[in-house]
């Protein structure tokens, strides 16, 4: 299967789905099984998926050749390596706020001579010891994902030398907690979180790397299409939740009406 990396680096515009609070192998299954999402991130910075989870549902996302990446406090360069070993692609570093926390970040993610990253050929990335650490490494470093959210309004500030680092692959926009560092919390088309997602768009046209955001409607969607994003996350587990038990009460209202 093409991974969210190939596919950015290949031009085409890819949609993602979010995971956290209902990581359920099912809920994966449901989502390779209706089609339209390229991949899956794993939100491990609000939510404390454990390895053994991340092995079962990255598992279940390849079956329908979904690729993954898990989203992760910048605080631990261990779990940068176990999302790795557990089956994911990529990670993303959430709360970025330097060029160099982001740099940091990249040698986390990478093996020698690029990181310092720990090697350990017993995972799922090595295939259980049976690559070899020379050509595991090279390989690992060559197609391993690393995106740096830029939700910190000193992160926007020194997008470009974010996204100037060999080996951050994309930039990806915050969204909310943008907003909130711009002192306009909840407020997405407000001036000052369209011109940050400018000056993010630009850095990122001027290293020649793609950028990618969560997005909460289709009007918010088409702001950022128009503006160059090309990976969007339209929707994760717990909205499907919402908008399934809502779609419920709406095709039965005159049952909801009894005794509401």
């Amino acid at each position: 299967m093409p991974s969210l990396k190939q596919r950015l680096n290949d031009g085409e515009f890819v949609r993602i789905c979010g995971v956290g609070r209902m990581p359920h192998h099912n809920l994966i299954h449901i989502i390779g099984m209706s089609g339209g999402f390229h991949g899956v991130w794993f939100d491990m910075e609000h939510v404390g998926l454990s390895s053994h989870e991340l092995e079962i549902v990255t598992m279940a996302a390849r079956e329908h050749g979904l690729d993954t990446f898990c989203r992760v406090a910048p605080t631990d360069y261990a779990t940068v390596t176990r999302c790795l070993e557990a089956g994911s692609s990529g990670v993303m570093a959430a709360q970025i706020f330097s060029a160099k926390q982001a740099e940091e970040f990249v040698q986390w993610s990478k093996f020698a001579p690029r990181g310092w990253r720990g090697l350990n050929t017993g995972g799922w990335d090595a295939k259980f010891t049976m690559i070899p650490a020379a050509d595991f490494t090279h390989k690992a470093n060559k197609e391993s994902f690393v995106a740096i959210q830029i939700e910190t309004l000193s992160a926007v500030e020194q997008c470009h030398e974010i996204a100037a680092i060999d080996g951050v692959d994309a930039l990806f926009v915050g969204p909310s907690d943008l907003s909130q560092s711009l002192g306009v919390t909840g407020q997405f088309f407000h001036e000052k979180c369209l011109a940050a997602i400018d000056r993010v768009s630009k850095a990122c046209r001027d290293a020649g790397k793609p950028w990618a955001a969560v997005t909460f409607n289709a009007q918010h969607a088409a702001m950022l299409v128009d503006k160059g994003c090309r990976m969007l996350s339209p929707t994760n587990d717990i909205r499907i939740a919402v908008a399934g038990v809502n779609t419920v009460k709406g095709e039965f209202a005159d049952l909801f009406s009894i005794n509401p």
